[in-house]
């Protein structure tokens, strides 16, 4: 070997032995860092445990308010102080004769506006459930809910309970629009469907009517090293497919079954609200632009949500609903730990299990 080939392979050694130092840095890090957010975690479980759970908070403003505040705003900057001064004389008498007219203003109608950003686990429901309890004390047929939806999908029985929320409003008679601007797909398309009205932005992604689970097996790695397995079950299809154990073909047609019953029961739900839908047509799982999906009736009309409230700002009064947990410092700092942790060992872990997906 000459003198060349040493140097290199000495300098190659060097690089090896850094990256391999500087490997187990970052595992160290990392490893600190979840011990870290798991004791603050239990620190804040602790904390509040035993301790009255804190009541959350219904926050309503007036999106009126906001549209105006938005307006005058521009009006401020664009005109000058004569214009300004003309414009506002302008509103003056017409807000004059509007009230000469009409002795007796009618009561504009309410338009109550709700957020719902779905994760896998549909977790804005806790928030969703409330704010429908508190609307539906006071709102009427004449009024509105609008929804501004925006949701991937997640698990079923998640998405499940949030679209039995919505089905409330649909029982009270109280008309529900559904606004889509990014994404209502899978379980979100499930919580649209419900709408009466579905407005979507026209690049918006809707449909996947459609149910998926899947699992990694191990077994034959296991066996590869001599490592056994065991899984007791009572009752025959208390675990058809397994992570580390062997899968047979009665388990396999079994977890299939399954599938499409959940899949049938989607198909149902979504036909009951949309009789429109030709639904083996939309229910494969596919997913549309919204462009494509009005005309295959999965939605009713191409608008963005700023657009359709900025309309009826012009003749409802619009009040935006949410309700909000309070939350101590220690829970605060304690869910922003857990809800990290619980991210990482939840994509993983949903990897690894039977969970369901519309």
């Amino acid at each position: 070997m000459s003198a060349l080939e040493r140097r290199v392979e000495n300098q190659l050694g060097v690089i090896v032995e850094f990256f391999i130092e500087y490997a187990g840095f970052l595992a160290k890090t990392v490893t600190l860092v979840i011990a870290i957010l798991v004791v603050l975690a239990s620190f804040a479980a602790l904390r509040s445990k035993g301790r009255r759970k804190s009541a959350g908070q219904l926050q309503v403003s007036k999106l009126n308010d906001f549209y105006k505040g938005l307006r005058e705003r521009l009006e401020q900057t664009l005109l000058d102080k004569d214009q300004l001064k003309a414009l506002r004389k302008r509103e003056g008498k017409a807000e004059k004769a509007q009230k000469k007219q009409k002795e007796k203003p009618t009561a504009k109608p309410r338009v109550f506006v709700l957020d719902f950003d779905g994760d896998i686990k549909a977790s804005a429901t806790e928030s969703l459930r409330h704010e429908i309890t508190a609307l539906l004390t006071l709102a009427t047929p004449k009024d509105e809910v609008v929804l501004r939806l925006e949701s991937g999908g997640g698990m079923v029985h998640s998405y499940g309970l949030a679209s039995s929320q919505l089905v409330r409003i649909r029982q009270a008679g109280v008309p529900l629009t559904v606004c889509i601007d990014k994404v209502a797909a899978s379980g979100g398309y499930m919580m649209a469907c419900i709408g009466e009205k579905i407005i979507s932005a026209p690049f918006a992604i809707l449909g996947s009517i459609g149910v998926v689970a899947q699992l990694p097996n191990v077994n034959r790695l296991l066996k590869k090293h001599d490592i056994d397995f065991e899984v007791l079950t009572a009752g025959e299809y208390k675990r058809t497919l397994t992570v580390f154990g062997e899968n047979t073909e009665k388990g396999r047609e079994k977890f299939q079954q399954d599938l499409d019953i959940t899949h049938d029961l989607f198909k149902s739900f979504v036909s009951n609200y949309r009789p429109q839908l030709a639904i083996d047509e939309v229910a494969t799982g596919e997913v549309w632009l919204g462009v494509a999906a009005l005309g295959k009736h999965l939605v009713d009309e191409l608008k963005t949500s700023d657009e359709y409230l900025a309309e009826r700002a012009k003749s409802a009064e619009l009040y935006h609903l949410h309700y909000a947990e309070r939350k101590s410092l220690q829970e605060r700092v304690g869910m922003a730990a857990s809800g990290s942790v619980d991210r990482v060992l939840l994509s993983w872990w949903s990897r690894l299990t039977q969970q369901r997906f519309w």
